[in-house]
């Protein structure tokens, strides 16, 4: 057999080493040249599925969105037609900070496609685009315009909206089964704004709710001096040069100026605002020779969800659901396709 015994030891012939020597090769080399393949194939396979799982959020965003927006873009007088959950995406980057809570910027984004769902819906057949890109409607700034504001930081923030808008797809907010008009602003007072103490109509869920989280905002307070002239022409009226004004104003509930008389001209704490371009119209006026000096707390019309104060409840554990709930009364969450089937299937 080529083996012998010699001494109480195994001695092996040269001929039987080389037979076993050319079996082990048999057996070694082909595991030698299988490993690393296999080992190359499940690195290749788990980086193809974690691309996969990690699939960038806007282009998610943009996969499905079977309803599209068309935008009048200001400064061109052209019309962009982009996919709804892209246009709601880049609402809520033109709306509200990128750096606020993940929780806050869903609540955006549901008060963004609620309102462009409800201008659809309600819209005339003769208008040339469902929205402007302004605060006329929503302030919308397009894919080139963000990375121009963002720079570098573009991706990050893209990604992170993007996430936010992913995780409300869909859903809008309704009141008796019907899409909200879903007002919002920068920063309270301390309180949101009943809808008929700033507007005309009184709506059952834009109800004044307190909003202490505010006063963290940097737009809490505002000062802004004029003359006496110029508060004149801006209000178009005249007012006594040379002596103290009297000044009375009553409040609305939520402490916003409702009716001021300046030396017997009487104004609405809505137009002096506006007329003024003040942040707010809780503001209080303090004479100094021929100037008045206007002091404000708040900025926007105050009416509906706060976005500092969504932040601020964000930051407390709040969930965009809880935000929602709180500055919309009575309102729910419903998904497109059950509160609004016509407009899907368009």
């Amino acid at each position: 057999m080529g083996i012998n015994l010699e001494k109480g030891r195994l001695k092996w012939s040269v001929p039987t080493i080389f037979i076993l020597g050319l079996v082990a090769m048999i057996l070694v080399i082909p595991t030698m040249i299988v490993v690393p393949f296999i080992s190359k194939g499940e690195v290749l396979s788990q980086s193809i599925d974690k691309q996969q799982g990690e699939k960038d959020a806007k282009q998610l965003v943009e996969d499905d969105s079977a309803v599209e927006v068309s935008v009048m873009r200001t400064q061109t007088s052209q019309v962009e037609d982009v996919p709804l959950e892209t246009y709601v995406t880049r609402v809520v980057a033109g709306e509200m900070p990128v750096e606020f809570e993940t929780e806050a910027l869903k609540a955006q984004a549901l008060a963004a496609r609620t309102y462009i769902v409800n201008q659809m819906l309600y819209q005339k057949e003769e208008e040339v685009s469902n929205v402007t890109d302004t605060i006329q409607d929503q302030v919308y700034k397009d894919d080139m315009e963000l990375r121009q504001k963002w720079g570098k930081n573009y991706q990050k923030n893209m990604d992170k909206i993007s996430a936010a808008v992913l995780a409300t797809k869909g859903q809008i907010i309704t009141y008796n089964n019907k899409p909200i008009t879903p007002q919002f602003f920068s920063t309270s007072n301390g309180f949101t704004e009943n809808s008929e103490d700033y507007w005309t109509n009184e709506i059952p869920y834009l109800r004044s709710v307190p909003s202490p989280w505010d006063e963290v905002s940097p737009y809490y307070l505002d000062q802004e001096t004029f003359t006496i002239e110029e508060v004149e022409k801006a209000l178009g009226t005249n007012l006594p040069n040379n002596q103290k004004l009297s000044i009375e104003a009553t409040r609305t509930k939520s402490k916003r100026v409702e009716q001021i008389n300046i030396a017997g001209a009487k104004f609405s704490g809505r137009e002096i605002r506006e007329k003024l371009k003040l942040r707010s119209n809780d503001f209080t006026i303090e004479q100094k020779n021929n100037y008045l000096i206007f002091t404000t707390k708040g900025n926007g019309h105050g009416v509906g969800m706060s976005q500092y104060g969504a932040n601020g409840m964000a930051q407390e554990g709040k969930t965009y659901e809880e935000i929602i709930k709180y500055y919309y009364k009575d309102v729910e969450i419903n998904n497109m396709d059950e509160a609004v089937p016509a407009l899907v299937m368009k």
